[in-house]
């Protein structure tokens, strides 16, 4: 397909995306369009430097990488490069969204769903400023590499996003709602669903009582438990940070007991949902990476540089936003395995403490902080009464070693807004999920 000279290592992966975004302003229209753009991202190496080309004009990607030639120094020991003799030489065509693809779907059907849902924000009297939004991807992939590789894939993701403010007596709320997933017609018939969630942010608005600061056993739902894996413990993971901070190199021994032994966190992108990524943007095959594995550091994630300055296998892990950026080290899906305890035994455990169901947003490092959503108290293992909690917070290693039960199922969880954000590159699609988490102690206020 493309003229790749030898004394150098090339690739060139290109993505055809479409997307469409029907939007709803206090019930008017505010947005309804469809985009469909494609783009070439060149990278050349020459053993000691890199060099970048990104281009619209697919028919100019040849012309793009010979430029890039031109700049860089013939290397007749590229092969050997210790950067170079990682990647992979995968040949695959895997296309699963060819027969339920959103670009075969009329935007009046589109918006036709999302009017459906309109109503469930005006059907309470403290509800004002609703917003709703429905948006949609389909991404075709192609990779190519001067080693061999060919690599086709598809992804998708669409989804629906109702909001709004509650208001009474003084007191507000931002009540929200998404449906995410990664087939159209799984987005309908969710209005007993849609109406229930937003019955229960009113509950919270209205009978929510404050909670005294302290140190309590906090329960967190599987949305609570992805996210405080990917917030606390993902980034923490991905190993370019270990290349530019000595001190986190040393923190992170692998075969370190980090955690209870109850605890494995696992990135794997071959689950289907927003964090699929079959092959990374190095043609890199996906993978289970163990990040924690019975409580031990059991490895992190890597691109092909930073697998070869620390000598440890490639992972799939090399991402970029689009086809405008080099790929770098980011996540995929994120999750904690399942335990052994149902759902009622792992509550059962609480005398007093608190549940987190959902959570407004999540960061950490060594320290992390999550602002919880809807939350409720826990009283001798039963829910009971809303709460008004800012934060959870505390320190990641010592609250991994508290972690004394994980219910018997995971369930997996997509968005489809948003995303997570690491330098310049922000809104990459990342998925996460877990069991149910209990955690002995965890500092509430």
């Amino acid at each position: 397909m493309y003229n790749f000279k030898k004394g150098y290592y090339a690739d060139v992966r290109v993505e055809d995306r479409f997307t469409s975004t029907v939007a709803y302003t206090n019930g008017m229209l505010r947005e309804i369009k469809e985009r469909n753009e494609k783009r070439a991202f060149i990278r050349v190496f020459d053993g000691k430097m890199w060099y970048f080309a990104s281009t619209t004009n697919l028919s100019d990607v040849q012309d793009k990488l010979n430029g890039l030639y031109e700049q860089a120094k013939p290397n007749d020991k590229i092969e050997k490069n210790k950067i170079v003799k990682r990647y992979e030489i995968n040949s695959d065509v895997n296309m699963k969204f060819t027969l339920c693809s959103v670009r075969n779907i009329a935007i009046s059907e589109k918006k036709a769903l999302l009017e459906s849902y309109l109503p469930i924000l005006s059907s309470s009297p403290l509800m004002s400023m609703p917003g709703a939004t429905y948006v949609d991807r389909n991404s075709v992939f192609e990779f190519s590499s001067s080693k061999g590789a060919y690599i086709k894939y598809d992804y998708q993701t669409c989804g629906i996003v109702l909001s709004c403010t509650l208001t009474d007596n003084g007191q507000f709320f931002q009540a929200h709602h998404q449906l995410g997933d990664t087939e159209f017609s799984r987005l309908k018939g969710k209005k007993n669903k849609l109406t229930k969630s937003f019955e229960e942010q009113i509950e919270c608005l209205k009978n929510a009582v404050a909670i005294t600061p302290g140190e309590y056993p906090v329960i967190l739902s599987p949305e609570a438990a992805g996210i405080f894996a990917h917030e606390s413990f993902g980034h923490k993971s991905e190993a370019d940070f270990m290349l530019a901070d000595e001190g986190i190199a040393k923190e992170w021994v692998i075969g370190k007991q980090v955690a209870s032994p109850l605890l494995s966190i696992v990135d794997c992108g071959k689950n289907v949902g927003s964090g699929y990524v079959p092959y990374d943007d190095e043609g890199t095959r996906a993978r289970k990476n163990y990040l924690i594995k019975n409580g031990v550091l059991a490895g992190r994630l890597h691109n092909g540089q930073t697998s070869a300055y620390l000598k440890e296998k490639l992972t799939g892990n090399a991402r970029a936003i689009n086809c405008t950026f080099e790929p770098i080290v980011r996540m995929t899906n994120t999750y904690i395995e399942k335990g052994g305890l149902s759902e009622e035994e792992l509550f059962a455990g609480v005398k007093f403490g608190y549940y987190i169901k959902s959570v407004k947003h999540g960061s950490g490092m060594s320290k992390f902080t999550i602002a919880p959503h809807v939350a409720y108290e826990v009283v001798d293992g039963k829910i009971t009464r809303p709460v008004k909690i800012s934060v959870i917070s505390g320190d990641v290693f010592t609250t991994l070693g508290l972690i004394d039960g994980l219910s018997d199922k995971v369930e997996f969880l997509s968005f489809v807004t948003g995303g997570c954000g690491k330098n310049e590159q922000s809104g990459l699609p990342v998925g996460f999920g877990g069991p149910f988490v209990r955690v002995s102690k965890m500092f509430v206020q």
